[in-house]
């Protein structure tokens, strides 16, 4: 169970994450849009009073040019005219002049020198309505130097307005570099934000998947604390919970096939020994048709005792998936079982082809002569009366393929898709006074599984129905077991059960 401490750290719950993962990431870019905007801002201001301020000055410039030329052309139709008023006129204009210099000087600097030299060549002419008609004849030279400077203070202006626009695109261009080291900044936090929420999701995720796969294999029944959103930590406290109940479940099905094994054997070990004495007549003699009644008994006892057997070997195969490897003759396999099914072969009167070589390999014999003897039991529950069995083993492309093959009816069609599953019976019935366990072929392909191989029904010249057993080279890695097991019920299976 989660500690007090986890789960106070921990979001309360998978959409509160998910909201505060938004919020946080999209904060980065939020000061970035707040910033650029503030950018923008100031340099748009700055564009708008540059400007007007350009206007106005140029504009102010100009005037004074104009005034210029207007002063000097009263100042000469006064020395012709010799009219006051124009005097008057003149003098307006001067003041004028002075009051839009002055405005023009605080722009420009009182130390620029075109600004000196214009306010004392204006003090000069600003002297002239003192002055007689003749003195002011004499000075009309003075306007021409004048109207220079005056032109001069415009380019100066200009030249300031210019010198104002690239400072602006000099502080665009500062901003935009800014700008961009900003955005790949924040940008890159947002990222390194979103990486870290994307974990702080997807790490309980994992862990879960995990958790279920470590329940579905059955080898990681302690999984790690799950830690994350509430309602992940809620599912992997459930997980745990399912984790307990099915070892409550195996340990049940366990205690439930030890005690059926030995309340099985022992009233079957009683009902064969006083069969067998019986058959031996230490009771008497017997019959002919008491004898063969006795061979019945017989015979379906040790078929009982057959299927308690295979049942308990398909659930010790189930827990018990470690190699014993070793070399053998598969030939000496070969007759080892068919030695256990002597009788049943003699009494069925089939046919057994043996490979005429004997065939050296490495592999988990027990686990081997397990399949092989299932697959020949098979062979003869459902093969033909006086019919053939083949057996065959060959190398090829560095595995060991053995096939059991025999003549009889072929499987049906429909319940090729359930051959290898616990329990299953097929539309064939078994011939013989007992019914199967539905379990044979299912502990065949476990234990072709365990040892990486396969384990599928095949179509085959001769015979009705043939299965194909492939066993990988010893160099074959445990690590492709996965490999194995997704690949056992592939090929041409189909169900023929025990």
């Amino acid at each position: 169970m989660a500690s007090k401490v986890t789960r106070h750290w921990r979001p309360r719950s998978l959409l509160q994450l998910v909201l505060m993962a938004f919020m946080v990431v999209m904060l980065p870019i939020a000061v970035l849009m707040f910033q650029a905007g503030q950018a923008l801002s100031e340099l748009s201001e700055l564009a708008d009073v540059s400007a007007r301020q350009a206007v106005d000055q140029t504009r102010r410039a100009r005037t004074l040019t104009n005034l210029a030329v207007e002063m000097e052309r009263s100042a000469r139709q006064y020395a012709v005219l010799e009219n006051p008023d124009l005097m008057k006129i003149y003098a307006d204009k001067a003041s004028a002049f002075r009051e839009l210099l002055d405005e023009q000087a605080r722009l420009l600097g009182e130390g620029d020198p075109r600004v000196s030299e214009l306010k004392g060549s204006l003090s000069q002419l600003e002297r002239m309505p003192e002055m007689s008609v003749a003195q002011v004849s004499s000075h009309l030279e003075d306007f021409g130097p004048f109207s220079i400077q005056a032109s001069g203070l415009l380019n100066s202006t200009r030249e300031l307005v210019d010198a104002r626009i690239e400072g602006i695109r000099a502080r665009a261009s500062q901003v935009k570099t800014q700008l961009w080291w900003q955005t790949a900044a924040l940008v890159s936090i947002s990222l390194l934000l979103m990486l870290f929420f994307t974990w702080l999701i997807i790490r309980p995720i994992r862990q879960l998947e995990r958790r279920i796969n470590g329940l579905g294999s059955g080898t990681d029944r302690e999984g790690p604390l799950i830690k994350g959103p509430a309602e992940l930590v809620q599912l992997g406290e459930r997980l745990d919970w399912l984790a307990a109940r099915l070892d409550e479940l195996e340990e049940q099905k366990q205690q439930f096939l030890r005690h059926m094994s030995h309340e099985l054997k022992t009233p079957l070990a009683s009902i064969r020994e006083g069969t067998g004495l019986l058959i031996d007549e230490i009771a008497g003699p017997l019959s002919p048709h008491q004898m063969e009644i006795l061979g019945l008994l017989d015979d379906s006892s040790k078929e009982l005792q057959k299927l308690i057997e295979q049942l308990l070997d398909y659930n010790l195969l189930q827990h018990n998936q470690g190699l014993e490897r070793s070399r053998f003759d598969v030939h000496e396999v070969f007759k080892e079982v068919l030695s256990k099914h002597r009788l049943a072969l003699e009494k069925k009167g089939m046919r057994v082809h043996l490979p005429p070589a004997s065939l050296s390999w490495e592999a988990d014999r027990p686990r081997t002569g397990r399949i092989l003897d299932n697959l020949i039991s098979n062979a003869i529950a459902y093969g033909e009366d006086g019919g053939d069995l083949w057996l065959r083993a060959r190398k090829e492309r560095r595995q060991l393929v053995i096939e059991v093959a025999n003549s009889g009816e072929p499987i049906a069609p429909k319940d090729r898709d359930h051959l290898f599953q616990p329990f299953y019976q097929g539309a064939v019935k078994r011939k013989g006074p007992l019914k199967g366990s539905g379990i044979g072929l299912s502990v065949a392909a476990d234990s072709a599984r365990a040892q990486f191989g396969q384990l599928a029904l095949v179509e085959d010249a001769k015979a009705d129905v043939c299965f194909r057993l492939t066993l990988p080279t010893p160099s074959r890695s445990p690590s492709s077991s996965q490999e194995g097991e997704q690949v056992l019920l592939g090929g041409d299976s189909a169900p023929h059960t025990t």
